[in-house]
């Protein structure tokens, strides 16, 4: 009888240990699931805390106690950025102003060059402030390729490089228009800065996204910086010297607003040249 019973007492009492041990430790994996999906962007969210009053629901409220901290943190900063930026736009317009109407004289032509970068990076400020705090996109129609068009044809500080059009017509995009603009024309200026002679726009239908695309001859972005250069005030030693201008945000705003409606913006080739590319969702 003990040959039998003996092994068969041991895999009860292991299956019933098993089954505890997983109903005790599902509340630990709820809360890890859901730690493991809280992003900068959705910290409202909290971790489910259980009904039994245990160590694990201690773990669970002390968890979202730090995470409303955090979050509090979080918008303060978020806040700051902002309200500066508002702050200082008043000012600088002034600034600008009288800079203008001022008796033309070399200083006062430097001058107004660094006033016209703060003032942009000021704009660059406002709107991650915007982003970070993830309010909505407006949700109205927009002609990606008209908007590609014309960003393309604007007038840019390096007269020498030649931007050419491959866009399929027809490929509307739902989301804001401003923020859309603002992506295609930051891909295009960093392009127009790398570029040796030559920027090539191109927008095309793949399955259900619009994939946008702008390649420059340049020296290219090495496959270990790919990530990197969509860090924030982030600007590789090589673009240093030839970008004075350059604050290190263009590209990080970009993918801001592409993540913002649903897309992805990824280094998508190069070196040599480098190829950006940006797909959105249609309709």
């Amino acid at each position: 009888m003990l040959l039998p019973g003996v092994p068969a007492l041991l895999l009860l009492v292991a299956v019933l240990t098993w089954v505890a041990t997983g109903r005790a430790l599902a509340p630990v994996s709820a809360i890890s699931r859901e730690l493991a999906d809280i992003t900068a962007s959705d910290l409202h969210r909290r971790v489910p805390i259980p009904a039994a009053r245990d160590e694990v629901t201690r773990l669970a409220e002390t968890t979202n106690r730090t995470l409303d901290r955090l979050e509090r943190a979080v918008g303060r900063h978020r806040r700051f950025v902002a309200d500066a930026a508002h702050e200082l736009r008043s000012p600088l317009a002034v600034l600008r102003t009288r800079l203008e109407v001022a008796p033309p004289q070399p200083l006062t032509a430097e001058a107004l060059t660094d006033v016209e970068r703060i003032q942009r990076l000021t704009t660059d400020l406002l709107l991650l402030a915007r982003l970070d705090a993830g309010e909505p996109p407006e949700h109205e129609e927009v002609d990606l390729g008209q908007v590609a068009a014309e960003e393309a044809a604007r007038t840019r500080p390096r007269t020498d490089v030649r931007v050419r059009l491959r866009i399929e017509n027809g490929l509307v995009v739902r989301g804001s228009a401003d923020q859309l603009r603002r992506l295609v024309a930051n891909l295009v200026d960093n392009a127009v800065r790398h570029a040796g002679a030559a920027v090539t726009v191109r927008l095309e239908k793949r399955d259900a996204d619009a994939v946008l695309e702008v390649a420059d001859d340049g020296p290219g972005i090495p496959p270990e910086h790919r990530e990197a250069v969509f860090d924030r005030f982030t600007r590789l030693d090589e673009a240093r010297d030839r970008d004075a201008g350059g604050s290190g945000l263009g590209l990080a705003i970009a993918r801001d607003i592409a993540t913002q409606h649903g897309g992805t913006l990824v280094v998508a080739g190069g070196p040599p040249g480098a190829c950006l590319r940006a797909s959105l969702p249609i309709g």
